[in-house]
């Protein structure tokens, strides 16, 4: 065995124990309190912007829920298509966000639909997002009664696929997830990176005393500079996984709007993660790549003993990828017997957000351009 051959089985071996420390658990909302006496009335707020193909499976599982002492408010942001109308046509109250400033648009329409709420507590979701059954609304709102209906609880859906390419998202959701930093075998020891953007529950009293979304329009992350916002004024913020509770599908439209969206994500994103989480992943990255090599270094030499171990080497990191990419979503299981190229296309996107993000100053989504 030679000893580069050595030397990638020990890093490899190494990463795959940091591995397991990196992303311990994902938490997920299981008790159902169905006593919906105890939730004051909440006002759901739906940003919009050319979701005419996406906006309907969510107004559906929200007419399906077993709690229904809600509004619904869609915050049309500048849309093209039949959004408003599609919208209306299941009884949800269309708002025109005719706010024209700099930032993300989802935030000023977040804030402009926050601003007509009749509800003291508020719902914030993606157009994208779709309710998994009947009972997701008293889970999340009893998780968040029983935490003192305090700060925020943001759950991070889990990920639908149903084309092929949109496996290619698989480590981008580990790694999203594992940057919040509270998934670690240390658990809260260090500071949640912000809140998931997706799906968050706050009322509005702290959402208004924080500055809400208004206070975070420059941010391209709105998300984490939300959950720093409330951070920022000693409120507490609950980061939990959404399988059994909520789901999305990331990117239907093809290739192109996946890693435009990766991109934004990442352009700025990472610079919420705790330095020891980001080291771990990092390691944990370097790590399937030469798990790798050793695999083909050992083939190459025609080593047989080597093969055998970087063969397991394999099979174990191709193994846990499964494990944790199944937390976030239900991607194709024999997509991880080829994870290299998983790694390779996560680490050309990050490098291509770098660029975008320090070098043009600007990433593009939805037809408009964000300053960073």
């Amino acid at each position: 065995m030679t000893v580069s051959v050595e030397i990638n089985l020990i890093v490899g071996s190494l990463a795959l124990l940091v591995g397991i420390f990196m992303f311990w658990t994902l938490p997920i909302i299981k008790t159902i309190e169905k006593n919906g006496q105890l939730f004051p009335l909440l006002s759901i707020i739906i940003p919009a912007r050319n979701e005419a193909d996406r906006i309907s499976p969510l107004l559906r599982s929200l007419q399906e829920q077993h709690y229904q002492s809600f509004e619904v408010l869609v915050v049309d942001d500048h849309s093209t298509d039949q959004t408003a109308e599609i919208a209306k046509s299941y009884g949800a109250k269309v708002l025109q966000n005719k706010a024209v400033e700099s930032g993300s648009g989802k935030s000023t329409a977040c804030w402009h639909g926050a601003q007509h709420a009749k509800g003291q507590w508020l719902l914030f979701l993606d157009a994208d997002t779709s309710f998994t059954n009947a009972d997701s609304l008293f889970k999340i709102l009893g998780f968040y009664h029983r935490k003192g209906a305090r700060g925020i609880l943001s759950l991070q859906p889990h990920h639908t696929v149903h084309k092929l390419y949109e496996n290619l998202s698989a480590i981008f959701n580990v790694i999203v997830i594992v940057g919040m930093n509270v998934f670690t075998i240390w658990g809260p020891a260090f500071k949640a990176a912000g809140s998931f953007g997706p799906c968050i529950v706050c009322n509005k009293k702290d959402y208004f005393l924080t500055g809400g979304h208004h206070k975070i329009l420059s941010a391209v992350m709105d998300d984490l500079a939300l959950g720093q916002a409330f951070m920022d004024n000693n409120l507490p913020v609950y980061c939990m996984g959404g399988r059994g509770i909520i789901d999305f599908r990331m990117y239907p439209e093809g290739l192109r709007s996946l890693v435009e969206g990766w991109c934004k994500s990442f352009a700025v994103g990472s610079k919420s993660t705790h330095p020891v989480v980001m080291a771990m992943t990092i390691l944990w990255i370097t790590g399937g790549f030469m798990s790798t090599a050793a695999l083909i270094s050992s083939i190459t030499g025609f080593n047989s003993g080597a093969m055998v171990l970087s063969g397991l080497l394999y099979a174990a990191y191709a193994l846990q990828m499964m494990r944790f990419a199944h937390r976030c979503g239900n991607f194709n299981r024999w997509i991880f017997l080829i994870y290299p190229l998983l790694f390779l296309f996560f680490s050309t996107i990050h490098l291509y957000s770098l660029f975008r993000a320090h070098v043009l100053h600007s990433v593009s989504w939805k037809g408009r351009k964000i300053d960073v």
